[in-house]
This record gives structure tokens, C-alpha cells and sequence, in this order.
């Protein structure tokens, strides 16, 4: 290999951004997340640079994960990476997973891994001058999507989110609510048009989710996700399948591939979720996409983020994907976008850019005005 294309593909500088971008003023009141008001909205985006000046971007979960995941990057992930080769993914990414093994296989450290695998994916594309899709074997250019709303509790603050949404062209939205007159004033909003998705947070025990079950079925859902305490309680998910006919899904808190594999074999969802800026990043979720091929069980990419976790999110599963997928679009009011409107879902459905790598670069100006 000469000197210059040695220089094009080596890892030279691996740089954790965090990012915090306010919600607008006059944006609905009382949103919140886990319990936590929402004034803000934290992001952690990860640049890798080549010697040769190549750039990818890659996001790792954030909200209250950045700090964790930015060490993470900056003393764990960062230092193994310098100096490799960016167009060699999969092999890198395990060399880090096993020298790394001993301090976990899940949270911040893996939510940092799949920033810099995101990213990585982001340089491959650019050195081919094609987007991920291509690279994974083609796709569509635009995926169905459905909006993904905070927690308001408050029914008439449910009410107008909900309708906040469907003005905007959506057929799908998602809710972040265990409470049931929230559930329900969100169905009286929406009609019977519009499918509701209801992520309860994990809250309860099996027999707790079975005394709602009824009440839940009537409300009408296109599925519920993560009902169970514990997340990884899959045999619980299925014994709630099949006792109640409601469609569940999980997946978000997974973190490996046998976790996936076992979810799916022991039938605890009619929908997967794996999430790209969670599970370990592209080269992890492109994993999943065939075992859950295997089983007829769609992949609902988690991607409850606005950066290029969403990006990665859209090229893989607009590769890899089936009709049923759809794109989690975070429907929050934030006083700036890192893609500004080239990501605006129209009539519900949202574009997957076609430039090289993830398709669009993060807006400069925004990264500056908002870094913490």
C-alpha cells in the first residue's frame, strides 16, 4: 500500500463532542423522560479523522449517558483505535470488545464503541463515494417513520402532542406513558386512523402488566414495549404474548448478539429493536436483521436520538429492512437540528439521504453554538 493511501484509511484523531441543545420556547409544557423533566436535550457526537483528512461522525446514546460515554471514548476506545486502519470495522471493533471485555459488554462502554463503529461506517461510505445502504446491498430512498413523543402524563397535554403529530403527517406515534388515562386520552386524540405505540419503561411484573392487558388490548396498539421489569425477563414477554395476544416489543436494551438471539427464540416479540447507538454500532445491527429474518419478526431500529444515530439507523434498515420497519423519529421541539430540515418527515415518511457515508453531514454551525 503506498504512503498516501495508508494516510486516506489510518485513524489519526477520534474526538467525543457533547452537544446540548435546548427545547424551544413555547414548546408543549412538562415534557419528561424516566421521570426527569426535559428542558434540554444532551447528544454526544463522536468525529473520527484519517491522516489524510477523512471525516466520519458517529453518536453515542446520550441524554444522562454522555459524560460515561465520553470517557469511555476518550480513555478506553480512542487510544486501541489511533493509529489502525478505518476501513478494517469488524475486525477493530472486536479487537476493542476483547481487550475491553472485563469492564463490561453493555452501557456507556458499548454506547461509546458504537459511536466510533457509526462513524468508521461513515468514512467507508465517503472513501466509496456511496451511502451505507449501498454498501449493505442497496435500498430504498425513503422508509416509512412514526413519530417517537416524550411524557407528558397529563391528559390534555397528551392530547395535544398527539395532535401536534398528526398535523405533521403522521400515521404512527409512539408514547411515553404507563399511565392509563394518558394512554387513552392519546387514542380519543388520535381516532381510530392513527396507530398508537405505547413504551411503558419497563415498570412492571408480569402479573401487573396482565391486570392491564384487557384494558390495553381495547386501547388498540400497533405494540407495547419493554412492559417487564427486568428488560431481559424475554420468557415473561412471551408468556405475555401468548397468554393476552398483545404485540410487544423490546430490544433497545440489549447490548449483545446472543441477548438478540435468545429474545427471538424464546418468541418474546412480534418486533425487535436493536439500537445502533447502544448495541455496538452498524456492524452489530446489521447482525440482527437475519436472525430476525429467519422467524418473520420485523426490525424496529431504536434510534430515539437526532444525530447520526438515526442516521445509521435509517441506511441500515433501509438496506436491510422489510415492508413492515419503520424509522423512530424523535418528536422533540429543540431549538436546532443537526441536519436542519433535510431529515423532515413528510406524510410520514422520512428521506434517507443518498450522499456518501451516512448521506449528510452535522451542520457545523449548530455543533459550535450548542458543544458543553
Amino acid at each position: 500500500m503506498s504512503s498516501t493511501a495508508a494516510d486516506r484509511t489510518t485513524i489519526a484523531k477520534i474526538e467525543a463532542i457533547p452537544l446540548r441543545i435546548p427545547m424551544k420556547s413555547g414548546a408543549i409544557p412538562n415534557a419528561a423522560l424516566w421521570g426527569d423533566k426535559l428542558s434540554v436535550a444532551d447528544s454526544l457526537l463522536v468525529k473520527v479523522t484519517t491522516r489524510d483528512g477523512v471525516e466520519g461522525w458517529g453518536e453515542a446514546f446520550g441524554l444522562g449517558a454522555v459524560n460515561s460515554a465520553k470517557l469511555a471514548v476518550d480513555e478506553l476506545i480512542a487510544p486501541q483505535c489511533i493509529g489502525q486502519d478505518a476501513t478494517r470495522i469488524g475486525p477493530l471493533m472486536l479487537a476493542v470488545q476483547k481487550k475491553r471485555h472485563a469492564i463490561g459488554r453493555g452501557g456507556a462502554l458499548t454506547y461509546g464503541l458504537s459511536a466510533v463503529d457509526i462513524a468508521l461506517w461513515d468514512i467507508a461510505g465517503k472513501l466509496a463515494n456511496a451511502p451505507v445502504c449501498q454498501l449493505l446491498g442497496g435500498g430504498v430512498t425513503t422508509m416509512p417513520c412514526y413519530a417517537s413523543v416524550a411524557c407528558y402524563t397529563e391528559p390534555a397535554l397528551v392530547r395535544a402532542v398527539v395532535r401536534q403529530a398528526i398535523d405533521a403527517g403522521f400515521r404512527v406515534i409512539k408514547l411515553h406513558e404507563s399511565k392509563m388515562p394518558a394512554i387513552h386520552a392519546a387514542r380519543t386524540e388520535a381516532g381510530s386512523d392513527v396507530e398508537l405505540i405505547v413504551d411503558v419503561g419497563c415498570p412492571w411484573t408480569l402479573p401487573e402488566a396482565l391486570a392491564v392487558a384487557d384494558e390495553l388490548k381495547a386501547i388498540g396498539l400497533k405494540f407495547l414495549e419493554e412492559p417487564l421489569w427486568p428488560p431481559e425477563n424475554f420468557d415473561g414477554l412471551a408468556e405475555l404474548r401468548r397468554t393476552t395476544g398483545l404485540p410487544v416489543s423490546s430490544g433497545e436494551n440489549i447490548s449483545t448478539l446472543m441477548e438478540f438471539e435468545r429474545a427471538l427464540a424464546t418468541q418474546a416479540v412480534d418486533f425487535i429493536q436493536p439500537s445502533p447507538a447502544k448495541m455496538g454500532g452498524i456492524t452489530e445491527l446489521i447482525k440482527v436483521f437475519p436472525l430476525a429474518a429467519v422467524r418473520n419478526i420485523p426490525v424496529m431500529a431504536h434510534s430515539f436520538y437526532d444525530g447520526p444515530g438515526l442516521l445509521a439507523a435509517i441506511q441500515t434498515t433501509a438496506a436491510l429492512g422489510t415492508t413492515d420497519s419503520m424509522i423512530e423519529v424523535r418528536w422533540f421541539e429543540q431549538e436546532a437540528s443537526l441536519y436542519g430540515d433535510a431529515l423532515t418527515p413528510k406524510e410520514g415518511r422520512i428521506p434517507v439521504p443518498q450522499g456518501p457515508g451516512l448521506g449528510i453531514d452535522p451542520d457545523p454551525d449548530v455543533i459550535s453554538t450548542y458543544r458543553r
